[in-house]
């Protein structure tokens, strides 16, 4: 079986900035490290490959020093690292990047499997998985806490709001995997001296014969126009009261702004969406 794990370098969190012309993420200057949801498929496909042979590309879209993702990905056990990286890349949202992922994964495979984590930590979309699927045209199970090989086919467990669900999919398809779905493995020194001795294969947008209206800024049909901080002006008071006292006091609060209303009971309840 044959593996593509995609995955991404993010920003520090705590050290987030915006360009304020573009609203996009300034990256340049700025410590970065591999996305932790995406550590999950990368565990999950190297379990597929221990089971039942094959081979896990890991695969990111980004600037050049977005090379050191795929090279703790390949010391954590990953055979090969590609990097799809080209200036003309930048400023791509996720129609425009799920798109380049998935001309690398049609161009550069064929690929069995795609297995992605469930978001990036600096976006928090959630949509480049479906959107690879959609792309390729291939079917998708998002949520995903458990894989075994059923055949020539997959059978998963899917994670929903109440429970779970178990499905088959057939191949070739693409997977987001939850972090319940394993304990990510540390990187090796074997696998950190393989990753030195095996840079990863870098990929351009004329190798993939992608238009310049179809990728990065160009390509995007979603564009962020304004960023701003929530205002936190919510005001509090404290009851210091006997029980009795400070409850009565919190009800007239209520009723006084509309956010309880008289029980058909006698009593108070909450408006229905309080």
């Amino acid at each position: 079986m044959k593996i593509a794990v995609c995955i991404k370098q993010v920003p520090d969190t705590g050290e987030l900035q915006l360009d304020p012309e573009t609203n996009t993420l300034i990256r340049e200057g700025v410590e970065a490290v591999l996305n932790p949801l995406d550590e999950f498929p990368l565990e999950a496909a190297l379990r597929l490959r221990e089971q039942h042979g094959g081979r896990v590309t890991a695969m990111t879209m980004g600037p050049p020093q977005a090379a050191a993702v795929l090279e703790k990905a390949i010391a954590m056990g990953a055979d090969e690292g590609i990097l799809v990286s080209d200036r003309r890349f930048a400023g791509a949202d996720t129609w425009a990047t799920s798109l380049t992922l998935a001309r690398a994964v049609h161009g550069l495979g064929p690929f069995d499997l795609v297995l992605c984590g469930k978001q990036a930590i600096d976006g928090d979309t959630a949509q480049v998985g479906p959107g690879l699927a959609a792309h390729l045209g291939w079917p998708q199970v998002t949520y995903v806490t458990r894989i075994e090989r059923d055949g020539a086919a997959l059978r998963v467990q899917r994670l929903l709001e109440h429970g779970s669900a178990s499905l088959r999919v057939a191949l070739p398809a693409v997977l987001t995997v939850l972090k319940d779905a394993n304990e990510p493995r540390l990187p090796s020194l074997a696998g950190r001296l393989r990753a030195l001795a095996a840079p990863p294969r870098l990929v351009d947008a004329r190798q993939l014969g992608l238009d310049d209206d179809d990728i990065g800024l160009a390509g995007s049909p979603t564009r962020v126009v304004k960023i701003s901080v929530p205002k936190a002006d919510r005001g509090r008071e404290r009851l210091d009261d006997v029980p009795a006292k400070a409850a009565a006091r919190l009800v007239a609060e209520l009723r006084r702004r509309g956010l309880l209303m008289p029980d058909t009971r006698g009593g108070d309840a909450a408006p229905p969406g309080a």
